[in-house]
């Protein structure tokens, strides 16, 4: 959530015109009323002039605390209006650290590594899918590497695993590149989640200024092996980074005997 404090001061501003201007249209009026009372009340003597002056003073006094109502009521909407911001801030650095903290708990290249290889021995000895979904974040060149870019990416990924199942695994391999580890799970179920999590960033994104690229690969369908899906991590990282890897005793998928 963002908010244009350019706007809110320019809002503030035509407040404080509005309430001179109607503080000045009061005074006008009861002044224009006052001096027309003045010769009956003060001039031509009358049986009921105590009445009268009492009356009259109560008149101006009357106006003079409407006029103050005006800007103590003008003073206290700002002073609310600037309690508001204060703790809307701190509510939006609450949440800018907790997405922060959510980035840090992210496994990393080395989990994903691992649980691919697992998960693909698994795939091909059951006869099952698996799928990986790619995702890459791109913000601005000013948010790069700053704490609000990293409160940006952990927003990103949060939406990530709001969108996914309890039994799929989200890591990140870099700055704004995370993957997603989806076992068991049929190419028409994993196409819906990759286009629930798109819909999402694009949604999120368009409020944070970011853009997303994701990317859905899948056992048997688009790869052989779990080494090809680390091939196409690798020419997605940035400076093409190469996993180090063990043998992947899996390459080209041996049929296994069905249990």
């Amino acid at each position: 959530m963002q908010f244009n404090r350019a706007e809110l001061d320019e809002l503030e501003k035509r407040e404080m015109q509005l309430t001179i201007l109607s503080a000045v249209v009061v005074m006008v009026l009861a002044g224009g009323v006052a001096i027309l009372m003045y010769p009956l009340v003060f001039v031509h003597d009358g049986g009921a002039k105590w009445n009268m002056r009492i009356a009259f003073f109560g008149f101006c006094a009357l106006s003079l605390l409407f006029v103050g109502y005006l800007f103590d009521r003008y003073f206290t909407v700002r002073d609310l209006k600037n309690r508001l911001l204060e703790e809307l801030n701190r509510n939006l650095q609450m949440r800018d650290q907790a997405n922060v903290d959510v980035l840090h708990t992210i496994p990393g290249m080395e989990h994903f590594h691992h649980r691919l290889r697992t998960e693909f021995r698994r795939a091909v000895s059951q006869q099952t899918t698996i799928s990986v979904l790619l995702v890459k974040v791109t913000l601005d060149d000013s948010s790069a590497e700053t704490a609000a870019g990293k409160a940006v990416l952990g927003e990103a990924a949060r939406c990530i695993a709001r969108k996914i199942r309890p039994t799929d695994s989200i890591y990140q391999f870099a700055w704004g590149m995370f993957g997603v580890i989806l076992p068991e799970l049929s190419l028409a179920m994993s196409k819906e989640i990759s286009s629930r999590v798109e819909e999402i960033l694009h949604a999120v994104g368009t409020t944070n200024h970011f853009a997303t690229q994701v990317l859905l690969y899948n056992y048997p369908t688009d790869v052989t092996s779990a080494q090809e899906l680390e091939e196409i991590v690798a020419a997605l990282l940035p400076g093409n980074q190469v996993l180090e890897s063990e043998p992947d005793d899996t390459e080209g998928a041996p049929e296994a005997e069905s249990h």
